[in-house]
């Protein structure tokens, strides 16, 4: 029987904090979760942003064979490397043999062996964001520029394309100001560009890429300061927009390619998302500047019905426990729910695990995510001090990712 690894990618950034005096060492450690599980998923990686400046990304590994979360793999895997992997983890992802580890402030994209761990190669790619594969090739959105927040920003950003089998870039196709996350529909490639350096200047649209030409064909507008995006089995884009963290609301969009056109607006803020079958698990935390407080969502919409089925699936009273969700991940054998809690962007983070009727089964400190201004990301749509995670899970991999902005950076993330 063939088993997965399904990789959960989980990018934890924390906000840059000036009142920090010490580094922490994030050291390899093993620790005892929960039971072990026999299904075709082996585990899944966790990537931890780190405080962006503080060159401390991380990657963490939950074997589901033995139920033991190990926290900080890479050094120990590649003892002949420097031990950290680079400054802001933002997106993981599998592709055949291969670990791609996205790492936004240092420039570059590792590629790792999916099984061990053990450094393979290397991408250098400027402010690079989010990745996806299709048919041979990884498609990697890159800011291009410096990090810094003008409203005047000049330089656009990219999508570069990567022949996985040499590991070097082939083409690359200009789109709009810092794009983020991007999906594949039908020969088309969808990237939200997000605008976030251009505050409060933000982009509005989707660029379509043809995936035969690699040209971009037209920007399709759909809401300001776009960040994820993710196309489920009908053929229907979910994309989130962010807002303006002021007067403008985080809002979900649904797109449906097949008819050109946004088909539902759904009132439900979004930091992160998970598309499970016909099923998206949300997880927001929305920052308002006006009020100076978060609204928290744990929600779950159908997707072929257009309905949100409910504002919050945990129901034993463990989402008073988590400070901020970052992101979100359904494990495709158990339907386990994974959520990630960004504390208070300075402190280690933490994983939750959640059964479908909604109550705790076990938890576990994250990776570290060493001070100030690491969870993920900092660096996607560079919103001040918001953290933005995901959870990404594809078929054969399992992938968690999670970002934040933070407004000295300028996350998660994801992913």
């Amino acid at each position: 029987m063939m088993r997965y690894i399904y990789i959960l990618l989980a990018v934890l950034a924390v906000a840059l904090s000036s009142c920090r005096n010490e580094d922490i060492v994030f050291i390899p450690e093993e620790v005892p979760t929960t039971q072990p599980e026999y299904t075709d998923v082996d585990g899944f990686y966790l990537l931890c942003e780190g405080n962006m400046g503080s060159n401390k990304a991380t990657l963490d590994w939950f074997d589901a064979r033995t139920g033991k979360y190990t926290r900080n793999i890479f050094p120990k895997a590649n003892p002949y490397e420097v031990k950290e992997m680079g400054d802001v983890g933002n997106d993981l992802g599998i592709y055949g043999s291969k670990l791609y580890v996205v790492v936004n402030v240092s420039n570059k994209v590792l590629v790792l062996d999916k099984r061990t761990a053990k450094k393979l190669g290397q991408i250098d790619i400027p402010n690079c964001r989010f990745v996806k594969f299709y048919k041979g090739y990884a498609y990697i959105t890159s800011y291009a520029g410096p990090v810094q927040i003008d409203p005047d920003y000049k330089q656009k950003g990219y999508v570069a394309k990567i022949d996985t089998a040499t590991m070097k870039e082939v083409d690359r196709c200009i789109v709009g100001f810092q794009p983020d996350q991007l999906d594949i529909v039908n020969g088309k490639i969808y990237v939200a560009n997000s605008g976030g350096y251009r505050k409060p200047n933000y982009e509005n649209t989707l660029s379509v890429i043809d995936v035969a030409t690699f040209k971009e064909e037209r920007r399709i507008p759909i809401a300001i300061n776009l960040g994820l995006c993710k196309a489920d089995r009908h053929g229907v884009l979910w994309v989130v927009s962010r807002g303006d963290y002021y007067e403008v609301p985080s809002r979900l969009y649904a797109y449906d390619t097949r008819k050109d056109r946004i088909v539902k607006t759904f009132d439900v803020p979004v930091s992160s998302f998970w598309l499970d079958g016909d099923l998206l698990y949300v997880v927001s935390t929305q920052w308002s500047y006006i009020t100076m407080s978060n609204e928290v969502t744990y929600a779950v919409i159908d997707v072929n019905k257009m309905d949100v089925l409910t504002r919050n699936f945990i129901t034993d009273g463990t989402d008073k426990q988590i400070k901020i969700p970052y992101g979100i991940a359904v494990n495709p054998a158990t339907k386990d729910i994974y959520v990630t809690d960004a504390k208070d962007y300075i402190h280690p983070g933490h994983l939750y695990c959640f059964g479908q009727d909604g109550k705790k089964k076990w938890d576990v400190r994250t990776g570290d995510i060493p001070g100030p201004d690491s969870y993920t990301h900092l660096r996607a749509h560079e919103t001040d001090s918001y953290l933005l995670c995901r959870l990404l899970l594809e078929k054969k991999t399992w992938r968690l990712s999670q970002t934040i902005s933070c407004k000295n950076k300028m996350e998660i993330i994801g992913g």
